[in-house]
């Protein structure tokens, strides 16, 4: 996990990154990304704010229309509230009538009503809550209610869940057809033994506690790190003769089966316990700069090769080792394969050896191959000599696609293997998907962070990671909120271009998205509108990270669990009530962290089969009960599920959901 991130291209931190970055702000949509002015705007929302006179900014107003459907319905209304100004945050409040109703109101039908108000809010800050829309439950004819005064049980695990697959388009589905959508966060252990896995007592200890608290968050699925050192450690350390003099590659004689597995089998324990409480686990090969080195982790000693020059890390912030000369010239030769040690090889084996242990392990829900790879070349629009590079590690230069362009052919460096690490991986599993990250050094001047473009293969996933550069480099929370709002919700919306641009002949629309990484911080705001973005374009994620884990390329608030074993504040924001599979395709989703209200609309498929499953916030936002209630289809849990299930009834061509904290409106 890096906190420094480049927006809009180069290599660029602070101030300077944060203002390049709000020059513009890029609104993404289902369909396709709207160019949007910067100045006072983010998302497409004018945030209100005080100026010195204390006076008001403008008011947000947001409706939610529903499409048309065979049922006449009257006009949705839409309230505006003022507020007098204060240096204080108050969220919207949804008032219900407390006489619970279950069964159906023969009332006249209404449309769902959405309401922003403008709270009151800290001078010059934006505000979280304007953006958060009040929602009252459904109400009309033909709208089904169920009180749930408290959970009935715990949350019970499913049952083996199908393998999930990415045919095309941003959206995972399962064997049912349904969207699945994950939300979660990152495990990952840096320090020996490279594994969070159950151990009592000792400090990568991942016990059931960890899990059952996962799961009361409604987190379905998490990443898990592992480190090449760990699966293939080797001997020696770095620049010997054997490994990195120039020439062919060949076997270097570094891998052992048993030391693999070994090591797999504490991944094989902790993927168990999450699949006991119902949650994915996505494999991701985890490094930051490389090696230990250069102060972080990943690659094996053996496998370092700076041609023969001493390495010195870099001192001062562990990250300034990205503009270490030596790492530069390490994983240059990673990249080309230039040496007799054939590093990409031994990558590729153990990868193929990770793949054939849980290729029959339907809690694994995919691979991502490299954590955030990179190179220190500068790029531009014109020049992508290391996008080049990372594609061809993707596929070989047996399997070259092309550039994002879909024009310009993909040549390799002479040495790569044949086989890269997606068909090495897919030679012996042919279930599993596999998440493909982009170059983390984005094109300067353009608005595309990466070329990556079509690959030949099917279950691939784009996979990507946002972190604003304004923010503390000891603790990860941002100096200027304002900015590192606008540059995340820019480099998040940028990346659906990417995605597109890998639209291949075995997903004619592209790979399914994934945000793997954001957050790091205790700032509410920001996770916050990371996960209202992600919301809103149905994206799933996984924070970073569920402990901090000593990480010693890490940030000290970037633990949703702290040291005493409380939840960070934004807690409220990660944990919500979101649709966990859809029978269909949701057209709106919302939910307001502050009220605990949630309204959903989408439209059945006849293709999918089995219920929508909504997954219920209650531990963190339900203290008092929840009225789910459901228009064009039927609610058949039983009150006090947190898992509402719906069953579409007849033929509508919308279905509507919504779930509000406390009871049901009375007829």
């Amino acid at each position: 996990m890096r906190i420094r991130r480049s927006c809009g291209g180069g290599l660029q931190t602070g101030p300077d990154l944060a203002s390049s970055c709000s020059r513009r702000v890029i609104r993404s949509t289902r369909r396709g990304v709207v160019g949007l002015a910067a100045a006072t705007t983010v998302c497409g929302l004018t945030l209100p704010t005080l100026d010195a006179s204390g006076a008001t900014g403008p008011t947000t107003t947001t409706t939610v229309v529903p499409k048309p459907s065979t049922t006449t319905t009257r006009p949705p209304t839409t309230t505006t509230t003022r507020i007098s100004s204060s240096s204080t945050t108050s969220p919207p409040t949804t008032t219900t009538t407390p006489t619970a109703i279950t069964g159906v109101v023969p009332t006249p039908p209404v449309s769902p009503v959405t309401t922003t108000t403008t709270p009151q809010h800290v001078v010059n800050q934006p505000n979280l809550n304007a953006l958060s829309p009040h929602i009252d439950a459904l109400s009309g004819s033909g709208v089904q209610y169920q009180y749930s005064s408290g959970t009935s049980s715990q949350k019970s695990a499913p049952g083996a869940p199908s393998f999930l697959t990415s045919p095309g388009g941003p959206y995972l589905y399962d064997a049912d057809n349904r969207v699945v959508l994950l939300h979660g966060t990152n495990v990952v252990y840096k320090h020996p033994p490279y594994i969070a896995y159950p151990d009592p007592g000792e400090p990568w200890n991942f016990s059931s506690t960890d899990a059952a608290r996962m799961q009361s968050l409604g987190f379905n699925v998490v990443r898990l790190g592992i480190e090449w050192q760990a699966l293939e450690p080797g001997s020696g350390g770095p620049n010997q003769p054997k490994i990195c003099m120039p020439g062919s590659p060949g076997n270097p004689h570094e891998f052992n089966l048993a030391v693999a597995d070994r090591y797999l089998a504490h991944v094989a324990a902790t993927v168990k316990l999450l699949s006991r409480y119902g949650i994915y686990t996505l494999l991701d090969m985890h490094q930051d700069v490389y090696n230990q080195n250069f102060r972080g982790e990943g690659a094996p000693n053996w496998a370092v090769c700076t041609d023969g020059v001493p390495i010195v890390a870099s001192g001062g912030r562990w990250s300034s080792n990205y503009s270490n000369p030596q790492l530069d010239t390490a994983v240059h030769h990673f990249w080309t394969n230039d040496v007799v040690g054939n590093l990409q090889g031994q990558f590729d084996l153990v990868w193929a050896t990770v793949a054939n242990y849980f290729k029959n392990d339907r809690w694994v829900v995919g691979y991502d191959p490299y954590n955030e790879p990179f190179s220190t070349e500068t790029q531009t629009a014109a020049q992508s000599t290391f996008t080049g590079n990372l594609e061809c590690f993707y596929t070989g230069k047996a399997n070259t696609g092309f550039l994002a362009n879909g024009a310009t052919p993909l040549v390799c460096p002479a040495d790569v293997p044949n086989n890269g690490v997606i068909p090495s991986i897919q030679a012996v599993d042919h279930h599993h998907l596999i998440f493909v990250e982009p170059d983390i050094y984005w094109v300067t001047g353009g608005n595309i962070p990466s070329q990556l473009g079509p690959m030949p293969f099917q279950r691939l996933v784009f996979n990507f990671h946002v972190y604003c550069g304004d923010r503390s480099p000891l603790t990860g929370n941002p100096i200027n909120l304002l900015q590192c709002l606008q540059s995340e919700e820019t480099a998040a919306s940028e990346q659906d271009i990417t995605r597109l641009s890998m639209s291949s002949q075995y997903q004619s629309s592209g790979p399914a998205i994934f945000m793997s990484e954001f957050g790091a911080t205790t700032s509410t705001a920001l996770a916050g509108f990371d996960t209202e973005w992600a919301g809103l374009n149905q994206v799933g994620w996984a924070y970073w990270a569920w402990k901090y884990y000593d990480d010693p390329t890490g940030s000290s608030a970037e633990g949703l669990v702290l040291p005493d074993g409380n939840y960070s504040p934004i807690v409220t924001v990660l944990s919500r009530t979101y649709p966990q599979e859809v029978a269909g395709i949701a057209d709106s989703v919302i939910f307001n962290p502050f009220t605990g209200s949630f309204n959903m609309t989408y439209s059945p498929s006849l293709s999918a089969r089995g219920s929508t499953v909504v997954d219920i916030a209650a531990s963190e936002h339900y203290p008092d009960g929840w009225c789910a209630a459901v228009k064009g289809g039927r609610i058949t849990s039983s009150p006090g599920a947190t898992h509402l299930t719906i069953k579409t009834a007849g033929h509508p061509l919308q279905v509507y959901v919504s779930v509000t904290a406390g009871a049901c409106p009375s007829a």
